[in-house]
């Protein structure tokens, strides 16, 4: 049976007590995930054995051999970012592996052992999991499965972001955020690939230079110069068409000011803060700009099936060009058993590009 690195009381709602019930059987296979008794630092990731999940109607399991982190995990891990009612309490959105099991009533022609990578809603600091095919999408022959990992949650969102929510168009202004982050990198490679021009923020020469070797035309050291300035000088006083921002509050009036007229400014994380004090919709009316807020792990199943086919058609086979259009950042990886030490290398905000976790599978019998 799989070494158990720490014992406890379970208190996660779904996956851990229901889990940890139905493992009394013998006859139930097991597997390693990471679980949280009480939210907290770092220190609250345990590492345990547990009922390996079975396939639903529709659902493909997979043999995970990656996973990659992201900011909604670390929110996960403190109990501010709580899982969409009926999924996996299992923190992690995003992996890469193999398939090992089929549910009924599939439409696509999975195979087992096919490689592939998922977009989850949670469930990815494990060993297995089950996800509905139309979040599957094969991996790439010409990428490692740590590479494969680090594209469902991080493309996807910059996909969205960049094509569903600001409709970008070609030879626009996009003003990038974190631009060395996993969604930024990402940001930054599909904005060039859709025409637009984009130029990022970071805290660092170094997570500057970069963005500026993965296409972005200009960046800004948030910590030692103005943006505002640098986006306006670039522009020749114009302004950015899109800004694609993770941090809001404390950068909304620096915003504001870097928007084009008619500029769309696209949120989807509040890094800096949910509070505005000041004049910011009398502001927004000045520009005739427009606010949009997105969000990617509430949406309905059929909107991310739409999203993750929509990527697949446009921007999937990049990866695999000679040479790839597209490329993943990684930035280090971590075996399963450091996912503490991961995650606290996230919160220090050192990586440029994404962080991975290697996951080898144990016996597959309990």
């Amino acid at each position: 049976m799989p070494h158990i690195l720490q014992t406890g009381i379970f208190m996660l709602r779904k996956t851990c007590n229901t889990s940890w019930s139905k493992s009394c059987s013998s006859f139930a296979k097991m597997m390693r995930a990471v679980c949280v008794d009480v939210p907290g630092g770092p220190e609250s990731l345990v590492l345990r054995s547990i009922p390996r999940p079975t396939p639903k109607d529709g659902e493909v399991l997979i043999k995970v051999h990656a996973a990659a982190l992201n900011r909604a995990d670390l929110l996960q891990r403190r109990g501010l970012y709580p899982p969409p009612a009926g999924e996996s309490d299992i923190i992690g959105l995003e992996v890469a592996g193999t398939v090992d099991g089929l549910g009924q009533g599939l439409k696509g022609n999975w195979k087992p052992d096919d490689r592939v990578m998922a977009l989850l809603a949670g469930g990815g600091y494990a060993e297995y999991v089950s996800v509905p095919e139309e979040l599957l999408m094969p991996a790439p022959d010409n990428l490692t499965f740590c590479q494969a990992a680090a594209i469902p949650e991080a493309w996807l969102t910059a996909f969205q972001l960049l094509v569903f929510i600001a409709q970008v168009k070609q030879g626009e202004v996009v003003l990038v955020h974190a631009g060395a982050s996993g969604v930024g990198t990402a940001a930054v490679q599909l904005a060039r690939l859709f025409g637009a021009v984009p130029v990022v923020t970071a805290g660092s020469r170094e997570k500057l230079r970069l963005a500026e070797k993965l296409g972005a035309a200009a960046g800004y050291n948030y910590k030692e110069e103005s943006f505002v300035q640098g986006v306006h000088d670039f522009t020749g006083g114009k302004g950015a068409d899109v800004i694609l921002d993770c941090i809001g509050g404390s950068n909304w009036e620096k915003n504001v000011s870097s928007l084009a007229v008619d500029g769309r400014w696209v949120l989807y994380g509040t890094m800096g803060g949910r509070a505005v004090e000041g004049d910011l919709l009398g502001r927004m009316l000045s520009k005739r700009g427009r606010l949009l807020c997105s969000l990617l792990r509430s949406r309905s199943l059929q909107y991310k099936a739409d999203l993750v086919r929509a990527f697949g058609d446009r921007a999937l086979p990049c990866f695999s060009e000679q040479p790839a259009t597209l490329r993943p950042v990684i930035d280090s990886t971590y075996k399963l058993e450091d996912i503490a030490e991961a995650h606290r290398h996230m919160e220090a905000n050192r990586n440029m590009g994404k962080i991975v976790v290697t996951v080898t599978p144990q016996s597959e019998e309990s």
